[in-house]
This record gives C-alpha cells, sequence and structure tokens, in this order.
C-alpha cells in the first residue's frame, strides 16, 4: 500500500526552526535556495558543497542538516547521511513531522532499523498526529505485524474516530485479515460520508474494487476501480505525465532501432576484466509477470543475493547517462561510444548504492537486480554490464492487464499508465517490445521464464533459473515464502510472497474479459510471441 503522506526522495519543506539568523542573511538564503535546486535537479555533489558551508555557518539549523544527509545519500556517502540526519534528530528530538520525514529518507535508504525508530520516535514525540500514527501502522503492516497495527489504528480512532485516513487503514487492516465483508462495508460508509482528504477520496474506491474481487463481485469491483481512476485524474494532470511518457518511449523506439547484432557483440568483447567475485543478474520482464514470487525463490538460495526493486540502477546509471538529453542517432552514438573509464565508474557507483542494503561482508556468489521497469533500458544495461545474466519472467499478457490495473502504487509518468485498461495495454506493449527486439539482436546471455510453469512444477522452473544462474538447486528455495516473511519486501506484491505458491491468479482475466475486449486485439501478437492461446 502506498504511504499516505507521499515523500519523494528529495522533497523540501520550510518547518518551523531556528532559521532567523539564516534569514537575516539573504546571500545564505540564495545559496540554500540553490543547494535545493541543485539537490532536486539531481546535482547532489554540488549541493553537499552548499550545504557543508551553510551547516558550518548555521550548525543549529536542523532543516540544513536534514537536507544535507539527502545530499550526502545522493553522492553514496551514507556514513555522512547518517550522521547529518542525526544531527537534524538531535537538535529537534521532539518535531514529530521531521522524524517522519527521516523516517521516509532512511527507508528509501533500505535503513529499516533506523526507519522504524524514527516512525516510533515520531508517535511517541506527539501522540496525537496522526500522520505520525498512521506512518507507523502502515510500517508495521509492512512488517506483517498486523496486530501491532491495528492498535496502532484504534489509537488514533480514538482521538479522531472521523479522521479520513485511520478509517480507510482500518479497512485495509481488515482485508490484510481476510474479513473482506466487514472491509467492505466500512469503505461503502467512508464513502458515503465523503472523504476529503484527496488520497482516501480515491483509495477508499479502488480498495472497494479489490476486496469486491475477492468477494467475486468482478462487474462491481471493475466500476469502482474505473470511478477510483477516474477520482486521480481530476488531482493530477495525467495527461502531463501521459505526453512525458510517450516522448521517452519515442525515443527509446529509435534507439533500439539502431541498435545492430554487431554492437552487442563488440560491447561483450569490451567487458572490463573483473576480479569481482560476484555474478550481476537482472531479473526483469513487465511488473506483475511474477518477478517478486522469482525473486524470493532466487533469494532463498544461501549463496544468492536478490535486491527487492532497488534504485542503484536508475540512480546511479541511467541518470548518469541521461540519453534523453540527446536526439535520435546521436543517443545511441552516445551509448556505443561510452568511455571505458566511465563505464567502469558506473558499474562502481551501481555495485555500491546496491550494496548498502547488505550488513557486513559479501558473501553471496550473485547478486540479482528484481526491477520490471529498467527492462526498458535493457540495451544501457548491457552496455555497462555486458557480462550481465538476463532473466525475463512472463506471464499472460490479459492477467498481467488485469494484475496492473488493480495496482493502487505512488503515480508517476509511467504508473500513469495504469489508470486505463487502454494505456496499461499499451505499456505492456511498449516494455515487451524492448525484451523482443532484444532478444532478436542477441548477443547475451538470457532466458524465459514463465509464471504459470513455476506455480505448477516450482522446483523444475526454479531449478531451471537457478541453474542458469550457474548454481545448483537449493531445498531451502521450496520454502521461500518461510524466508520472505523474515524480511521486509518492498514489491507492491510483498504480502503474496509470503504465502505458499497457489495457481488461483492463474486466467484470472477471463472474469474481466468483457473490460478487457477493447485491448484484446493489441494484445493478442504478444500472446501468440510468448506463447499464451488467444481464444
Amino acid at each position: 500500500m502506498r504511504r499516505f503522506r507521499q515523500t519523494q526522495a528529495l522533497t523540501f519543506r520550510t518547518m518551523h526552526g531556528n532559521l532567523t539568523q539564516l534569514q537575516r542573511s539573504p546571500r545564505d538564503v540564495v545559496r540554500w535556495q540553490n543547494a535545493q535546486q541543485q539537490l532536486l535537479g539531481g546535482q547532489s555533489g554540488p549541493a553537499l558543497t552548499g550545504y557543508r558551508v551553510l551547516v558550518r555557518r548555521y550548525p543549529a539549523v536542523a532543516e540544513l542538516w536534514f537536507e544535507l544527509g539527502n545530499a550526502a545519500a545522493g553522492e553514496l556517502d551514507f556514513a555522512q547521511a547518517n550522521e547529518a540526519y542525526r544531527r537534524a534528530l538531535a537538535l529537534t528530538p521532539r518535531n514529530a513531522s521531521l522524524l517522519g520525514m527521516i523516517g521516509h529518507q532512511y527507508q528509501s535508504l533500505r535503513q529499516l532499523d533506523d526507519a522504524r525508530a524514527c516512525y516510533e520516535r515520531a508517535v511517541a514525540a506527539d501522540p496525537d498526529l496522526v500522520d505520525a500514527r498512521i506512518n507507523l501502522a502502515v510500517w508495521l503492516e509492512k512488517e506483517r505485524r498486523l496486530d501491532e497495527a491495528w492498535e496502532c489504528v484504534e489509537a488514533c480512532r480514538a482521538k479522531h474516530p472521523r479522521d479520513d485516513q485511520a478509517r480507510y487503514f482500518r479497512a485495509f487492516l481488515l482485508h490484510r485479515q481476510k474479513q473482506d465483508a466487514q472491509a467492505e462495508t466500512e469503505l461503502r460508509d467512508l464513502i458515503k460520508d465523503g472523504p476529503q482528504y484527496p488520497y482516501v477520496k480515491y483509495a477508499a474506491r479502488h480498495l472497494l474494487g479489490v476486496v469486491l474481487d475477492q468477494l467475486g463481485q468482478y462487474n462491481e469491483a471493475m466500476r469502482w476501480l474505473l470511478e477510483a481512476k477516474a477520482q486521480v485524474r481530476t488531482i493530477t494532470d495525467t495527461a502531463l505525465l501521459e505526453q512525458g511518457y510517450d516522448e521517452g518511449d519515442r525515443r527509446r523506439r529509435e534507439l533500439l532501432a539502431g541498435l545492430t547484432p554487431e554492437m552487442i557483440r563488440r560491447w561483450r568483447q569490451e567487458a572490463p576484466a573483473s576480479n569481482e567475485c560476484y555474478q550481476i543478474a537482472f531479473l526483469g520482464g513487465h511488473p506483475r509477470s511474477g518477478t517478486t514470487l522469482l525473486e524470493q525463490i532466487l533469494d532463498a538460495h544461501p549463496k544468492v543475493l536478490a535486491f527487492d526493486e532497488p534504485v542503484a540502477f536508475s540512480q546511479e546509471i541511467t541518470s548518469h547517462i541521461n540519453l534523453s538529453s540527446v536526439l535520435g542517432a546521436a543517443a545511441l552514438t552516445k551509448l556505443d561510444t561510452l568511455p571505458a573509464a566511465r563505464r567502469a565508474e558506473l558499474r562502481q557507483r551501481y555495485v555500491k548504492s546496491l550494496l548498502r542494503e547488505v550488513p557486513g561482508e559479501l558473501t553471496a556468489q550473485v547478486l540479482v537486480d528484481k526491477n520490471p521497469s529498467p527492462t526498458m533500458s535493457l540495451n544501457v544495461w548491457l552496455r555497462v554490464f555486458p557480462e550481465l545474466k538476463v532473466i525475463i519472467a512472463l506471464r499472460d499478457p490479459r492477467d498481467v492487464v488485469i494484475s496492473c490495473f488493480f495496482l493502487n502504487i505512488m503515480l508517476n509518468a509511467t504508473n500513469a499508465n495504469f489508470l486505463s485498461l487502454e494505456r496499461t495495454a499499451k505499456h505492456y506493449a511498449d516494455l515487451m517490445d524492448v525484451w523482443l527486439r532484444m532478444r532478436e539482436l542477441g548477443g547475451f546471455d538470457w532466458l524465459e521464464t514463465r509464471y504459470e510453469d513455476v506455480v505448477v512444477n516450482l522446483v523444475e522452473e526454479g531449478r531451471k533459473v537457478t541453474e542458469f544462474l550457474g548454481l545448483v538447486w537449493h531445498p531451502d528455495q521450496s520454502r521461500y515464502h518461510e524466508t520472505a516473511r523474515r524480511k521486509v519486501v518492498f514489491a507492491p506484491t510483498y504480502h503474496d510472497v509470503t504465502q505458499p505458491v497457489y495457481q488461483r491468479a492463474v486466467g484470472r482475466w477471463t472474469r474481466y474479459a468483457e473490460a478487457l475486449a477493447p485491448v484484446q486485439a493489441k494484445l493478442a501478437p504478444y500472446c501468440q510471441a510468448f506463447g499464451y492461446a488467444v481464444q
């Protein structure tokens, strides 16, 4: 479930603090504003320099330390980021809003104990603050501590019985506890009362659709989903997001059209001699194709370390290469001529960012980066990591589209496509066209695996993928769900992968065949390409 107070990795708010002295210096106010803009623009290095000057002059301003921590994290200096966050907390230990913001930053850095501690301290600092209670409840649910999450929400409702967020999250917890009939009742009451909080206004409708799906009321479930997504369009400029996505897709297709098999082979030959003791693998495919299930099966192997939708690739490679800054053939030239020294630097940044989640010494032989969206940038992957092992998860395209349509995740240029079945089908085609093109070009190590095969015979399909990575199947992989229960999973399907494998999601699309009718022709070529029968 999405957080209520959405805090992007770089979000700044002017909080009440010891700002008077700084505000008396127009020059330093400008310096602060410049540092903020640099950080928001991805220029964390220059921003960090500016913040270091500011904290020397104004060491008592907690906001400066908080933002310096964000800049340090952007430069992969996690020790300095932690120290900066600690300084901010020491200056305002009872500021529940700041505690919540730092908690979100720790969460984005995958420092889970620190994130939890911040959320708990925020509640202790201001027990009456709704945001503090809800942030903690959301975190507890993600850790599958449902009883504690329930207590947290009920404590909030005792103080604020009509609060939109508390009522919504209570219904969400009922759904998690499989009490869908009661969840349905409470959601209908909440919607009838007309929630004022924008997120709850559409999220309650969305969740009601999910609940009705579980109750077998498929037609009404679709109606509520459509109404929820219509609500989103009233509060967000989704047309602008779609326009940005479509422009990116056009550029991507131009670049892919210019790629040749000879380029891919040459990239492989240019792979640097490496003394790395591990193999890097990429697990991609379209969202909701079973990538999280497969990731957990692989991660249960003692010689595999699988990463759950990390940001290392997007933050340390695609954002630094920035192919969107050039047009047409120039983008392919920029990628093709990327100097060896630059590629080596990007590899180092990527690995350093990825391993920030790993405490202690690395012992794994295979590092698996599971992240569906970067499948769009598979050509960039292969330029920087030509020795990459690529695993693509497949699932019936119609099941994928329906499953994505049921997602309620943070809105961005990609996820805005999931607001209509037509755009969801388009996104599926866009992403899988990348894979089909790269598969056609060849010249790299790849394997396809089908979700339907995994759920029918976990051991056989899991063994095939494990052996592709150069490993032998381990018995623990059959008990992947037991391992998953002992950790926090960040993917939207975090709840599902803590259960033994099941087959009830196979053929789910047939329940929504009528709604899918307008996009069946769009999906038919992909059904054929990946071996799914077209009815």
